[in-house]
C-alpha cells in the first residue's frame, strides 16, 4: 500500500470517529434538553404553588448556638439562561430562588459573637450563603485594646435557592441547592434520563424540609 493510501486509511478513520463521536454528542445533548426542559416546567408550576402555601422553613442558626425565630419560605421566582451549543440555543441553567423570613412578624435584628478562627469561617460561610444583611464589629479589650471577638450583627432575612447547569455533552444536569437544610450548599449530579417527575419530586420534599430521596 502506498504512503499516500495509509494516509486515506488514517483520515477516514478519523473521520469516521468524530462523526460518531459528534452524533454522541448530538444525542446527549438532546437528552439533555427533554430533561431541562421537565426541570423548567416543574418548577415553575413548582414556585406558584409554593409562593401561595409560604411552607415552613428548617432551623437556621450562623454559629449553631444562637437560633433564628421560627422561618417561613415565600416569594418564590424561576429564571433561565440559554447558550449557543455547536450553532443552537440550548439551557445554560435554570434557577428558583426564594426568600427565608421570619414565619410571625418582620425581619429583626440578632447578634453573634465568635473568638476562635473555624468559628468565624462557619459564620462567614453561611452569611455569604444565605445572603444576609449584617455588620462585622471587632470587640477589643476595655484597657488592654486587645482584640476579644468578633461580633456580626445581622437581620433574620435569608435566600434559598436550585441552580440547576446543564451539561450537554456528557448528557447530565449538576443540581446546586443553597440553604435547604439550614445554611449550607448541597450539590448532586444526575444523568438527564434520570430526570424525571418522580426525581423531582424528591427534589421538591427537600426544598421544603421533608424526607426525600433526592441525594
Amino acid at each position: 500500500m502506498s504512503f499516500l493510501k495509509q494516509l486515506k486509511v488514517q483520515a477516514n478513520a478519523l473521520q469516521n470517529q468524530q462523526t460518531a463521536q459528534l452524533q454522541n454528542f448530538e444525542a446527549n445533548a438532546e437528552a439533555t434538553e427533554w430533561a431541562c426542559q421537565t426541570v423548567w416546567k416543574y418548577l415553575q408550576d413548582l414556585a406558584l404553588q409554593l409562593s401561595v402555601l409560604t411552607p415552613d422553613a428548617p432551623r437556621f442558626s450562623l454559629d449553631g448556638k444562637t437560633p433564628w425565630p421560627a422561618m417561613k419560605l415565600a416569594d418564590f421566582r424561576t429564571d433561565f439562561r440559554k447558550k449557543k451549543l455547536r450553532d443552537k440555543d440550548v439551557y445554560d441553567y435554570i434557577a428558583m430562588g426564594w426568600d427565608i423570613v421570619p414565619k410571625i412578624g418582620l425581619p429583626m435584628g440578632g447578634a453573634v459573637s465568635v473568638n476562635f478562627p473555624p468559628d468565624l469561617e462557619r459564620v462567614q460561610k453561611r452569611l455569604a450563603f444565605g445572603h444576609v444583611e449584617h455588620e462585622q464589629k471587632n470587640v477589643r479589650h476595655p484597657e488592654k485594646n486587645t482584640l476579644q471577638a468578633i461580633c456580626f450583627e445581622y437581620v433574620t432575612k435569608a435566600r434559598g435557592n436550585v441552580t440547576v447547569v446543564a451539561d450537554h455533552d456528557n448528557a447530565q444536569l449538576i443540581f446546586r441547592l443553597a440553604n435547604a437544610d439550614g445554611f449550607g450548599v448541597v450539590t448532586s449530579t444526575w444523568a438527564a434520563p434520570k430526570v424525571d417527575h418522580s426525581l423531582m419530586d424528591e427534589l421538591a420534599k427537600m426544598v421544603v424540609a421533608q424526607p426525600n430521596r433526592f441525594l
